[in-house]
């Protein structure tokens, strides 16, 4: 009797425990081939990025190796290459995680055709979500537009069972599994390291915090947030297997995981979230200066909260959830600038940069997303001496101020004339009609 072969084709669902794609084939098939393949047409991600990713490819690939298996990787463009490793090795089909943006969708609807055309199945299994995105619906709508109601119903959705990692995975004879270039080098020298091993370690790490994240997931100085994004965004973890373990569907942490699934829905409905404003009538009389736009970029903007920010993102390929909305609603608020080249500063630089994601909470500050309170602001100062209360995060990315002891730290325009001057700190950007109260 002829062994039966499938393929399993990763994307950002670098794992093995709770993959249903995985789990599915080798529980169905003799023989798996998992796949990735180095599509060109991503190689334009950040040089931090494609550092996580392949650092999570070589260890996808161990944990493979240790089932007895292999992670096949290839070059090229991956509907072509998927099909023709397919055909090659005698499967009767391909299956894969599905995604919501639009080159997830390009990409499945040419797998479709090149498999039927080769008279192979398709499928395609939830994973990169907690509750699939079109599988909750309003009345009237083909996704939510607001974050509570969805709330509301995702708390009430049974979620799939969690699956175990498959205990053996067999190749095929013959495949050539390829070879893996070595990470490259990022623009973040802190950035942490890729791979599922990692990360469910840190999960595990981490997880006795949890009952105490309410209280310290907005400390900045205090730095105890999971730091689990990077590890979701490439799938390194399950968002299902996070929530499982995190528990009470009310708590804080997992209604964070809940925003994740909202955009997922939100970009399902609406793929020009990066691009396009969400909120219909959204301001687009954005003011136009590049000088602001790099001091913000640089972390020079003389706002110590938002510099801070800045910094930390360049140093480590991350940012403080709260500074990511100190340092967004700055740009966007005070100096009046467009949220999407903010977007893509953000998107260079962070590991867990995530169309969906980064995009969604980018709108959501800048008042043209899903927010209800589209002109709310966040006075940067306020935030500042509210979450950083005696500056030691600007301290520590700030090393201009390092002298510059307690609260004052968040407002040196006011110090005496004689310590400002021997400060190598600039003063504010100043924004041509305004007068933040801030700075009086």
């Amino acid at each position: 009797m002829t062994d039966r072969t499938a393929v399993v084709l990763f994307t950002r669902d670098l794992r093995v425990h709770d993959h249903p794609a995985l789990a599915a084939a080798c529980s169905a098939f003799d023989r798996v081939v998992p796949l990735y393949v180095l599509d060109p047409a991503l190689q334009k991600l950040s040089p931090n990025r494609t550092r996580f990713l392949h650092q999570s490819l070589t260890d996808l690939r161990e944990a493979l190796r240790k089932r007895g298996g292999d992670l096949v990787i290839r070059r090229g463009d991956p509907v072509a290459e998927t099909v023709k490793l397919a055909r090659k090795v005698g499967a009767e089909g391909i299956g894969l995680s599905a995604d919501v943006s639009r080159y997830a969708h390009r990409r499945e609807r040419r797998l479709r055709a090149e498999c039927d055309r080769h008279r192979m199945f398709l499928r395609l299994f939830p994973g990169l979500t907690v509750v699939e995105p079109g599988a909750l619906r309003p009345g009237g709508g083909d996704h939510y537009r607001v974050f509570s109601p969805y709330f509301r119903a995702w708390q009430g959705v049974r979620w799939r069972d969690e699956l175990a990692a498959p205990k053996r995975v067999r190749l095929p004879d013959g495949v050539d599994p390829g070879r893996l270039p070595d990470p490259p080098k990022g623009d973040s020298p802190d950035a942490a390291v890729g791979g599922e091993a990692v990360a469910r370690r840190r999960l595990t790490a981490w997880l006795p915090t949890l009952d105490r994240y309410d209280d310290i997931h907005d400390d900045m100085a205090g730095d105890e947030t999971s730091r689990l994004s990077p590890y979701l965004r490439f799938g390194c973890l399950s968002p299902l297997a996070v929530a499982s373990r995190a528990g009470d569907r009310d708590g804080p942490f997992v209604r964070q995981l809940c925003w994740r699934d909202f955009y997922h829905q939100v970009v399902s409905g609406f793929p020009d979230l990066s691009t396009v404003a969400y909120r219909r009538g959204a301001r687009e009389d954005w003011r136009d200066d590049a000088h602001a736009f790099g001091a913000w970029a640089e972390g020079r903007t003389g706002m110590p909260i938002v510099d801070a920010g800045m910094r930390q993102l360049r140093a480590e390929g991350w940012m403080h959830n709260r500074a990511r909305l100190i340092t967004a609603g700055y740009l966007t608020k005070h100096l009046g600038l467009d949220w999407r080249p903010g977007l893509e500063v953000f998107f260079h630089w962070l590991l867990d940069g995530d169309r969906v994601n980064n995009s969604g909470n980018w709108q959501w500050v800048a008042g043209t997303g899903n927010d209800t309170r589209p002109y709310r602001g966040f006075n940067p100062v306020r935030q500042a001496e509210r979450y950083d209360p005696d500056g030691a995060y600007v301290r520590r990315w700030v090393p201009e101020l390092a002298s510059v002891a307690g609260k004052a730290v968040h407002q040196p325009w006011r110090l005496p004339d004689e310590v400002r001057r021997t400060l190598d700190y600039p003063p504010p950007l100043e924004v041509p009609g305004t007068d933040p109260v801030w700075l009086r």
